[in-house]
């Protein structure tokens, strides 16, 4: 039986590695979190994180802080140093230039530009390299990253918010507000992580919504991490295939922090506005939609928040890597507006299944995490 390459020390440097990575959570988009440690013997001589797209790499921080220490040294990164020159030098490179001895990778990078090279540059330069020390945790730091990288498609996340009956809101249409303060708190970090923000201009125009990340409203441990500067402002996508939301240039949505890209049809549109394709019902063709969102803005994940219609099409297409379902102690009627448009199913085996993967409280509200079993 062959025995594991890796050693104690070398699983507590890697979590390490994986621990400094996620620093980048809410900043590096769309590049990958991406952590290092570099080590002499038992001592630790450099460490750092990648922080934001064009900004040092990981390893060039982790080497920086090493210095003349670094002849000799192991290097754990949660991501196969990279070889290509992009906006930075390539890494793989740079360690190779440091004279290190090992470097330990948690994966490799999909990356096609990567995808092998960088591991292949240092072994051609003598340095013992090994890949997969606690693979799946660096796989959780990057899903969107990976995903892009390897079908051209983004991660795409879900958000539903309904009572315990399913509902979205009143026949009426109020809403405000179904949840709890801790879990508006909490959809606000959501919207941090990702790299953009899906809605419709009825979305917009019922709520005034603004759709971006408002720094007051995140959890006390985000403020105290990042400053409000230092946040990256997710993309604001907002699907306005009547160009409705023109005609109200007062919304919040044009007067609040962000991007905005807005999804139209015509092909005289605005410089931050996106020409879509529309499928056979004439509604925007939405798989075209998300890679275009992908290839052409560098979008690794897309947080949704909109009414029963996009939702519905979302999970009826398969578009969905992940649902997040807020349930509030609430019970709003018959009447109510339902959480989907999910209709026509006369047997069991034709309803949708989904697989839990988490399952918490989040103020008085239950968040359960859930994915579509294929």
């Amino acid at each position: 039986m062959n025995q594991s390459p890796f050693t104690a020390f070398d699983h507590q440097m890697m979590a390490r590695a994986i621990a400094l990575a996620k620093q980048g959570i809410y900043t590096t988009a769309p590049n990958p979190n991406v952590g290092c440690v570099i080590t002499v013997g038992q001592e630790i001589i450099g460490q750092g994180a990648h922080l934001k797209a064009g900004e040092p790499h990981a390893e060039v921080h982790a080497l920086c802080q090493a210095g003349d220490k670094v002849k000799g040294a192991t290097a754990y990164v949660t991501l196969e140093p990279c070889s290509h020159y992009g906006r930075t030098p390539p890494c793989a490179e740079a360690l190779v230039k440091a004279r290190v001895s090992r470097v330990v990778c948690a994966m490799q990078d999909p990356n096609p530009q990567v995808a092998g090279r960088g591991i292949a540059m240092l072994r051609q330069a003598g340095i013992q390299v090994d890949v997969g020390l606690l693979e799946a945790d660096a796989i959780a730091l990057n899903p969107g990253f990976i995903k892009r990288m390897k079908t051209g498609m983004p991660y795409v996340q879900l958000k539903l918010a309904a009572s315990l009956d399913g509902k979205t809101a009143l026949a009426n249409g109020h809403s405000q507000w179904i949840t709890s303060p801790q879990a508006r708190q909490d959809v606000q970090r959501y919207r941090a992580k990702a790299g953009a923000i899906l809605s419709t201009a009825k979305t917009v125009l019922d709520d005034d919504a603004s759709l971006n990340v408002r720094w007051q409203e995140l959890p006390q441990d985000i403020q105290a991490q990042y400053s409000a500067p230092s946040l990256r402002q997710p993309v604001r996508v907002i699907l306005d295939r009547q160009q409705q939301l023109s005609e109200h240039p007062k919304l919040k949505l044009f007067h609040s922090e962000g991007d905005l890209l807005l999804v139209g049809q015509d092909t005289g549109l605005a410089e931050n506005q996106v020409v879509a394709a529309l499928d056979h019902n004439q509604q925007f063709d939405l798989p075209k939609l998300l890679k275009q969102l992908a290839e052409e803005h560098n979008i690794n994940h897309i947080w949704v928040e909109a009414g029963a219609t996009l939702a519905t099409n979302l999970i009826t297409q398969q578009l969905i890597d992940e649902l997040i379902i807020y349930m509030a102690p609430k019970l709003m009627g018959t009447d109510g507006r339902g959480l989907t448009q999910i209709a026509g199913f006369t047997e069991m085996k034709q309803a949708l299944d989904l697989n839990i993967t988490d399952l918490r409280m989040v103020g008085k509200d239950l968040r359960i995490t859930a994915c579509l079993n294929q």
